[in-house]
């Protein structure tokens, strides 16, 4: 069976894939349940009501209700197109949305349909445009829906759809707004940054739009922001983004979290200690502590309480996922995406890790309703190989493997905790594994293990590991930023002070111990340039466009080669003396030291008088003459119109080889 629904007990699993859709039992068998008949057509989605009663799919020209205990169909809605759906909190409407088109008339199509889920009515429908935050939000006691129009927040009652708007905010500029869980909800409302004017956040009470916000708080830096409420609704945390970031550090924007009070009696930005992205953030169930995933990578994960106040420190590692378990006592910290996919499980009681699981390719990860179990998938369009999902014990073991084709989307049917027994104060024991994890053995073949850590070349293997090739949670330094460069610049020397472990100190042609450092603090030697010491002859300019400092007109050596040297005179006594004494001083521009290896003969300009060279010249010229002769008889061959130029360069040949060989003579 390619994709299914599968149930754990009382945790339920539906997944929805490429052709198919279904139910399956489960622990301790997970065989599939009989009384659920799949669809003949593909789903294009599915949900479920948030107390797990009801669960609805879409198919290209119907929408199907059913109860959710025993998988028994309720109705039909003979709707076609719907590419999304969503239930209210207690399951009493359901909200469809198709793509808008144009209509034959000219007026709106009215694309977002509210429908009683009992006998499937059309109660009110609404012209939505975007698919980003299409569904109108409910309170949990479904009293009031609120939505956002063009920076109008609309307020209805769902008890008298027919009476239309009951209440109305103008917010200039709003962006997004959030409706708050709890007795008593408030509305958070996002501003975004714009022509120059700060982004704003404002809270109001549902009840109380029309009097002043209880909260507002103004920041810089938001193009767009993610809004999340605890449980209770009392606070709200707020993390901004922008869409580029002006220091090239990231391809991602500059990112911030701030967190607020419904009553306004408390607001701050979270100050996090590394720099770099906020990479997720979540509140724990008992809606006094969160946890953030923050900083360049390895990243580090931070538990907060209520007032901005630290409580634990997980360390750096490379993670950029958190999440508690529906009953708090247990924290996931994991790296998805372009990370291993590596889970580790955190005791919140005692913050002892529980276990690690790998768990490569994962796209989508979630804990079931009774906190026991986790599931990890690997669904399309973000992997079209290798899809499936995969049940694990909270202290670590493999409990079922269920391969497929192009899964698309996989969820847990929600339970109501209280419905659920308790978790316990010991962890619980894991169940032995399904048949499908021993035939998932068998079958894959086991791959070698490959030695950990980056590659290294023959010749630095077998000895330890240099801090600056360490990530920051394997012992190395720090990260340094690049301020958008390419490269991070260097914070080690290569001096005998600085060498990597294992690496032997560099020695000049005496023996003496060589001083090479960066930044100019030590000397390098280019093979075939002169040595210390010696004339730089009376150009006094290399032809890369180097300066070299002139020396005496007359000074063929002696006291005019230790003024055109400078600096390097000094240098190299200290080396001849054998002790590596920084250099403070630096004038010479071009880096000279001791040569590494003699200079050769006959190629040093110091060396050769005046005639020597003119014939040196000569010779050259007279070569790169006869190889453009050689070109031009060669497209003349090709048949290709030579230039009058060009023709009486080739007839001087004879000349240039006989003043040619006159001056190898």
């Amino acid at each position: 069976m390619e994709d299914m629904e599968l149930v754990v007990k009382e945790n339920v699993l539906e997944f929805r894939a490429q052709k198919s859709l279904g139910l399956v039992n489960g622990s301790p068998n997970y065989e599939p349940l009989e009384s659920f008949v799949g669809p003949d057509a593909p789903a294009r989605t599915f949900h479920y009501s948030a107390d797990g009663r009801l669960f609805a799919y879409a198919l290209p020209t119907v929408v199907r209700i059913f109860q959710a205990e025993g998988a028994q169909l309720i109705l039909e809605l003979p709707i076609p197109n719907i590419i999304e759906l969503r239930f209210s909190p207690r399951g009493t409407y359901l909200s469809t949305w198709e793509r808008p088109v144009k209509l034959e008339d000219g007026a709106q199509h009215k694309n977002l349909r509210i429908f009683s889920a009992s006998t499937g009515e059309e109660l009110v429908a609404f012209s939505q445009k975007s698919q980003e935050g299409w569904d109108v939000q409910y309170t949990i006691s479904e009293s009031h829906a609120v939505r956002l129009v063009s920076g109008e927040i609309q307020v209805y009652r769902p008890a008298e759809w027919s009476k239309g708007i009951v209440d109305k905010l103008k917010v200039e500029g709003a962006t997004m707004v959030s409706l708050g869980p709890g007795l008593n909800p408030s509305v958070a409302i996002f501003v975004a940054e714009k022509k120059g004017a700060p982004a704003t956040i404002k809270i109001y009470g549902l009840l109380s739009l029309a009097g002043i916000p209880t909260c507002q708080k103004s920041f810089y830096k938001a193009d767009r922001a993610q809004i999340k409420w605890n449980t209770l609704g009392t606070q709200v945390l707020v993390m901004t983004q922008t869409e580029v970031d002006n220091t090239n550090k990231s391809y991602y924007g500059e990112t911030g979290l701030y967190l607020l009070s419904a009553a306004g009696n408390f607001d701050c930005r979270v100050t996090l200690d590394k720099e770099g992205p906020i990479h997720d953030f979540t509140w724990a169930p008992n809606s006094k502590e969160f946890g953030v995933v923050y900083g360049y990578m390895p990243a580090k994960s931070v538990i907060f309480d209520q007032r901005v106040r630290a409580l634990h420190d997980f360390g750096a590692h490379p993670h950029n996922t958190i999440s508690f378990n529906p009953q708090g006592r247990l924290v996931l910290l994991a790296g998805f995406g372009n990370l291993a996919g590596k889970i580790n499980i955190f005791d919140r009681r005692t913050l002892r890790q529980v276990c690690t699981i790998d768990a490569p390719n994962t796209s989508h990860c979630e804990w079931s309703p009774d906190g026991r179990t986790l599931l990890t998938a690997t669904l399309s369009p973000r992997l079209r190989v290798d899809n499936g999902v995969k049940i694990w014990h909270c202290t670590g073991p493999l409990l079922h493997i269920q391969p497929g084709e192009e899964w698309y989307q996989v969820t847990w049917r929600p339970t109501p905790i209280d419905a659920l027994p308790p978790f316990g104060q010991n962890l619980p024991t894991a169940p032995a594994p399904a048949a499908s994890v021993r035939d998932h053995a068998a079958i894959v073949k086991p791959t070698p293990t490959k030695p950990a850590g980056a590659y290294r070349p023959p010749g630095a293997r077998g000895l330890a590991t240099p801090s600056i090739y360490k990530r920051e949670d394997e012992g190395g330094a720090a990260r340094v930023p690049t301020n958008g460069m390419s490269t991070p610049p260097r914070v080690y020397s290569r001096s005998p002070h600085h060498l990597p472990p294992g690496a032997a100190p560099l020695a000049n042609g005496n023996g003496n111990g060589h001083t090479y450092t960066h930044h100019g603090q030590g000397r390098r030697q280019v093979p075939g340039a002169p040595a210390n010491g010696e004339s730089l002859g009376p150009e006094g300019v290399k032809k890369g466009g180097a300066r070299k400092r002139k020396g005496k007109k007359d000074g063929a050596g002696g006291q005019g080669s230790e003024e055109g040297s400078g600096m390097d005179s000094r240098h190299h006594s200290r080396q001849v003396s054998g002790t590596s004494t920084p250099v403070v001083q630096q004038e010479s521009v071009v880096d000279t030291v001791t040569p590494m290896s003699p200079v050769t003969p006959g190629l040093d300009s110091s060396t050769l008088d005046p005639t020597a060279k003119k014939i040196r010249n000569l010779n050259k010229k007279a070569r790169e003459v006869l190889k453009a002769i050689e070109e031009l008889k060669e497209k003349a061959k090709r048949g290709e119109r030579l230039e009058a130029t060009q023709l009486r360069k080739m007839e001087g040949e004879a000349e240039i080889r006989a003043e040619l060989a006159a001056l190898e003579s």
